[in-house]
């Protein structure tokens, strides 16, 4: 029994001095680099310090959560995995990076652990589902959980990237050969839009018999349209887009024998590679628009949840994920409506990969205020989003804590 209360407390403290170090945020170029060198044991030794510092960052920053939240059986859940993943990357620490076991080793705990991690968006949405069932939901409440969430899937979109990437390069998965890892260096962009109008359009032919065509157009000037990026992010993206899309025009000319097209413009610029859809399906109310990327807003029903097999539609975490997806390398999504008419949105991605720099939470100090602070109080004779925006932003950023730099300046380059 001592000897349990000793290793617990030993990985406490490990994760606690974890997220005093800064994350390590890898560019496209670095991530293209390191995948085209191929050094399993520079990966390693990457990863068993940088992994552990990112993870620590996001468990610390659960402990700022409302208890009501963080007594969910599905919240709970979460953490566990959490905890038992920090430990098994813990293992590795003092592990001789040039003992061939202990990369076979390392690789395979990389897999146990994004295989156990598959299932973290729908159960933490069903953790907050259940918080809101049983307790309720405030709007200051909620603008927390919002805040910790954009900041908790980031966190798992980088660990991801890392450990995939990992898999892709040392694992045994057959990889696209033209791509290094999960990136490809000339990434055919009317592919991955093809690839996902064709699965959005499966599904919506599923369930609504019917779905609009597509027409693909590139800027005038835009050549064509390559360059270095993850294929498989886009595609998701433009796959959730798609099936707003896609569900929008169907309901709004149900009455009508033929629907309107769905209609995709590709720009390429030198700074910024935008794809913009642009659909007839009614639009949305301009107070709602920013309603979109809140987590648990959906116009879907919401569904019944059975464990793994649970659908994301209706839990209103498409669009918002998309987002965080996109600006993961410092991009953006962006959605324009016009109420009665329909909506376009704008996916924004670096054209150059030195540029496309992932952007990952850090949990010091002023994040902590984030989860005490009082709601704004408004200054202007009517509450809007852009007003308080403002305020909010002023005050977010006002405070900025230093802190340790990164573990051992590591550079995978």
């Amino acid at each position: 029994m001592m000897m349990k209360f000793r290793k617990f407390r030993c990985l406490l403290h490990a994760r606690h001095l974890h997220s005093k170090y800064v994350p390590v945020p890898l560019s496209m170029q670095q991530y293209l680099e390191f995948g085209q060198k191929k050094c399993e044991r520079k990966s390693f030794q990457f990863l068993n310090d940088e992994i552990p510092i990112r993870l620590a960052h996001i468990m610390r920053e659960f402990e700022d959560l409302p208890k009501e939240l963080l007594t969910m059986k599905s919240v709970k859940l979460v953490r566990s995995w959490y905890d038992l993943s920090f430990k098994e990357v813990q293992a590795f620490q003092d592990k001789d990076p040039d003992d061939k076991k202990v990369l076979t080793d390392f690789s395979k705990t990389i897999q146990d652990i994004l295989n156990r991690h598959s299932y973290v968006v729908e159960t933490m949405a069903q953790g907050v589902i259940e918080m809101e069932d049983t307790y309720g939901m405030d709007d200051k409440i909620s603008e927390r959980i919002q805040y910790f969430l954009d900041r908790f899937y980031m966190n798992r979109i980088s660990i991801r990237m890392l450990l995939t990437q990992h898999a892709a390069l040392f694992g045994n998965i057959s990889n696209h050969p033209r791509r290094i890892g999960h990136i490809d260096p000339n990434c055919d962009v009317i592919e991955c839009v093809s690839n996902a109008f064709k699965a959005a359009r499966h599904i919506c032919e599923h369930y609504h018999m019917q779905a609009p065509d597509l027409d693909i157009v590139t800027a005038e000037g835009s050549k064509i349209v390559d360059f270095v990026y993850v294929p498989s992010h886009i595609e998701h993206i433009l796959f959730e887009v798609f099936k707003n899309a896609m569900r929008a025009v169907v309901e709004f000319h149900r009455d009508k024998m033929e629907l309107p097209k769905l209609k995709i413009i590709v720009a390429k610029g030198q700074q910024d590679l935008t794809i913009k859809l642009c659909d007839q399906g009614g639009g949305v109310p301009y107070k709602v628009q920013d309603k979109l990327f809140q987590y648990m807003y959906s116009t879907a029903p919401r569904p019944q949840y059975t464990g793994h097999d649970s659908p994301l539609a209706g839990y209103g975490y498409g669009l918002p994920l998309s987002r965080l997806y996109a600006r993961y390398f410092q991009g953006d999504l962006v959605v324009s409506s016009m109420e009665g008419y329909g909506t376009d949105v704008y996916l924004y991605l670096k054209v150059n990969s030195s540029e496309a720099n992932e952007c990952l939470p850090i949990y010091n100090t002023t994040t902590s205020r984030m989860y005490e602070a009082e709601k704004v109080v408004s200054d202007w004779s009517s509450s809007t989003t852009w007003n308080q925006s403002i305020r909010t932003y002023c005050t977010a950023v006002k405070s900025k804590q230093p802190m340790i730099t990164d573990k051992n300046n590591i550079s995978i380059q």
